[in-house]
């Protein structure tokens, strides 16, 4: 068996390496030459997602900067597949050693026994941890800039965290915050709960707002490569999510059809919605006014609570004391991820939309 680490239609991702490895990694294809990088753009928006960097996240500290091996010259592409390293450096192997028999509930460790036999690296979660995000963010930090070139810009916020929940709208980027809420208070409340589980040695999960603003009408396909299919199949690569909606979502379920309805009009000349509920998208194409989605994490399973698991050598109940480091919530810095995910999925799409035309 293979892992499935690869998406792409007119870009071409894969993702390699193990939580624990040497390094870890990702090679992007298709990407038009003659693309400058900013490099230094590149590490601050890696920077935002980087372990060790305060008090709500895992202990672990890694530089996160990129060594590229082949794809550009200088900081320019040149057409050749591009492949970037991220050289691991603060790694404790051991801390995993009794994961190779006893999985973590909640976890990935259970399915990667019984799919690979036990020749899966159980370090960190091997090829299942949330540390594969960061060659995620080295692909979606390139096509954000790109989108940028295009007039298209990608900003996130969180929108709760457990049952706190942001205040305000998401009308403008939250990265240069050190929280990113809209809601400086909200955000306060929200770190108050993270270090309350943090001291009880549990975790909290919570939701992550996305827009994708400056988008033209017309862009995704309908049925199978709609812009909801394209974003679903990227986000769902990222360890911990567990639901996505976009626009209204789930609440749509509950409105009649006159309140769900955006209604049409003319602005500028262009025909726009008076409202958002669609969140951007009809028919798997977008409308032209922002695309929005919301991306729900559930808590980091690795927790400081005596847990009930088993164990896969004497096929007998036992007791599970996690070691290790680990985020007591994992959403602060999943807003670049989920950055990086939509920028990749849209300009995917955008590459489609030139190659028709």
């Amino acid at each position: 068996m293979t892992l499935g680490s690869s998406y792409g239609e007119n870009i071409r991702l894969t993702i390699f390496g193990q939580s624990h490895a040497p390094a870890i990694g990702m090679t992007l294809e298709g990407l038009p030459a003659g693309q400058e990088i900013d490099m230094e753009a590149l590490d601050r928006f890696l920077s935002r997602r980087a372990p060790g960097r305060n008090e709500y996240s895992t202990a672990r500290k890694e530089a996160d900067r990129p060594e590229f091996l082949c794809g550009l010259v200088g900081n320019v592409t040149c057409g050749a597949p591009l492949t970037a390293v991220i050289r691991n450096g603060d790694t404790r192997g051991r801390d995993y050693a009794s994961l190779k028999t006893i999985p973590r509930p909640g976890h990935a460790d259970f399915t990667a026994q019984i799919k690979y036999g036990g020749y899966q690296d159980a370090a960190g979660g091997g090829h299942f941890s949330g540390r594969l995000t960061a060659p995620l963010c080295v692909a979606g930090g390139i096509c954000l800039q790109l989108l940028k070139k295009e007039g298209i810009s990608v900003i996130s916020r969180i929108a709760s965290v457990g049952t706190v929940r942001d205040e305000g709208e998401l009308v403008s980027s939250t990265a240069d915050k050190a929280f990113p809420t809209v809601s400086d208070e909200a955000g306060a409340r929200m770190r108050a709960l993270i270090a309350e589980k943090k001291a009880e040695g549990d975790s909290v999960g919570g939701v992550v707002e996305c827009a994708v603003l400056g988008l033209p009408a017309g862009l995704g396909d309908p049925m199978f490569s709609g812009m909801e299919n394209r974003i679903a199949g990227i986000v769902f690569g990222i360890p911990a999510v567990k639901g996505l909606e976009f626009g209204a979502g789930f609440l749509s379920s509950t409105l009649a059809g006159s309140e769900n309805n955006d209604a049409f009009t003319v602005e500028d000349g262009k025909v726009v919605t008076g409202t958002n509920r669609c969140g951007g998208i009809l028919g798997g194409i977008t409308t032209g006014m922002p695309l929005i989605f919301r991306a729900a994490f559930k808590p980091t399973p690795s927790i400081g609570k005596r847990q009930q698991s088993v164990d896969f050598s004497t096929m007998r109940e036992t007791a599970l004391e996690i070691k290790g480091r680990h985020d007591p919530c994992i959403v602060p810095r999943a807003t670049p991820v989920i950055e990086a995910a939509a920028a990749i999925a849209v300009y995917d799409a955008y590459l489609n939309r030139k190659k028709e035309r």
